[in-house]
């Protein structure tokens, strides 16, 4: 079975929020080890200047936004997820496609954590804002 490379070229084509996260939902299960007990390894690597770098401008390029969808900023913590999961043997060998723009997109903990294990319940609905004469409740 062959792996979907997934890229940001790719999902900047899809318009809305949800297209989008199913683009990169990855349907894990709670408890699935991704660096397991080689944990410190990718805390080694987010601590690094190249990785906090290419973190900004990811930021920047998409606007603080989760999935880089206006309408839908970041008002907390901002994550910058990797659309294909890293693996150990790629922050050793210093792979570049850990450190690409091109397979990085900002999310939120809550849209992050869908992606690895959840599905489009979990996700941020947007704001609907309310107006003089409103009957309908959200």
């Amino acid at each position: 079975m062959t792996t979907k490379i997934r890229t940001y070229s790719e999902l900047s084509k899809l318009h809305t929020f949800e297209e989008r996260f199913k683009y990169l939902a990855l349907h894990g299960v709670v408890g699935n080890d991704t660096f397991g007990f080689d944990r410190w390894i990718n805390q080694m690597f987010y601590r690094s200047s190249e990785w906090k770098r290419i973190r900004q401008h990811v930021i920047v390029r998409d606007n603080g936004c989760d999935l880089g969808i206006d309408g839908y900023e970041i008002h907390d913590r901002i994550y910058v997820h990797h659309m294909n999961p890293m693996e150990p043997e790629e922050v050793f060998e210093g792979a570049l496609n850990i450190l690409d723009p091109e397979f990085l997109i900002t999310t939120t903990h809550t849209t992050h954590n869908a992606i690895h294990y959840g599905d489009e319940r979990q996700l941020p609905k947007k704001f609907v804002e309310r107006k003089r004469g409103d009957t309908k409740l959200w």
